[in-house]
């Protein structure tokens, strides 16, 4: 068996699956803690306590998500991107990734409305790495909250699609985590959902122009001059 096929193999087990935890983060950090092995999984039909990006919370019906965590030991540093590719390519050629590494699909008017949402947490200086993942595989937007249903999507899918769609995650997840760190880059380049788009952050606003080498966000000031945007230096907001 080649290295390769040994990492993939090793992604999803062992496996817990939870009816219903606070968080899927949280049990992963747990266990990695304690010193479970790479590829160490945690599922859950339901979170009453999913975090996203910046403190929000991840909302979803009893049984229509995929609510996973993944433990990974040694983790590349373009995680963020290459958990975003796959994401993209288990649901489909429409799936777009908002930077740094929301799912989403565009509507025909040029809305974006989020599909997957992924938090990366973990500790860098042991080396390891918790990959969180929500994906909305058979939610019923009319059972979301109001205030979310505009700005939320669905792969529109039965709930027993829940177990095939994540087995095709892992196996999508274990050969990009493989490839080349310029393959991802232009794999994201691809998905690129706010390139040519206004924006506005804290401190500015300006027009995005895609990523560097590094994932940040590169930005066309008003002014003329160009930045470089990290994932945790800022809270987008697209002008429309």
């Amino acid at each position: 068996m080649s290295a390769g096929e040994s990492s993939r193999q090793a992604l999803g087990r062992p496996r817990l699956h939870l009816r219903r935890t606070d968080s899927t983060n949280e049990r992963v950090r747990a266990l990695a803690l304690a010193g479970a092995p790479h590829g160490t999984l945690v599922t859950a039909s339901e979170q009453s306590a999913g975090r996203g990006r910046q403190g929000r919370r991840w909302l979803a019906p009893p049984g229509s998500s995929l609510l996973m965590s993944l433990l990974l030991r040694s983790p590349p540093p373009l995680l963020p991107l290459i958990a975003a590719v796959a994401l993209c390519e288990v649901v489909g050629e429409h799936a777009r990734i908002k930077w740094p590494n929301d799912v989403v699909i565009a509507s025909p008017a040029g809305a974006l409305a989020k599909l997957a949402g992924i938090l990366i947490e973990g500790r860098p200086q042991e080396s390891w790495a918790v990959l969180g993942i929500g994906l909305n595989v058979a939610v019923n937007l009319d059972d979301l909250p109001p205030e979310l249903r505009a700005s939320a999507a669905t792969m529109g899918l039965a709930p027993d699609q829940l177990e095939p769609t994540l087995a095709r995650l892992l196996d999508t997840l274990a050969a990009r985590l493989l490839e080349p760190a310029e393959q991802t880059l232009q794999a994201w380049r691809a998905r690129d959902a706010l390139r040519g788009r206004r924006i506005a952050w804290a401190d500015g606003h300006g027009r995005a122009e895609g990523i560097d080498g590094l994932g940040r966000l590169i930005v066309a000031l008003d002014d003329g001059g160009r930045t470089e945007l990290g994932a945790g230096e800022v809270h987008l907001r697209e002008i429309r």
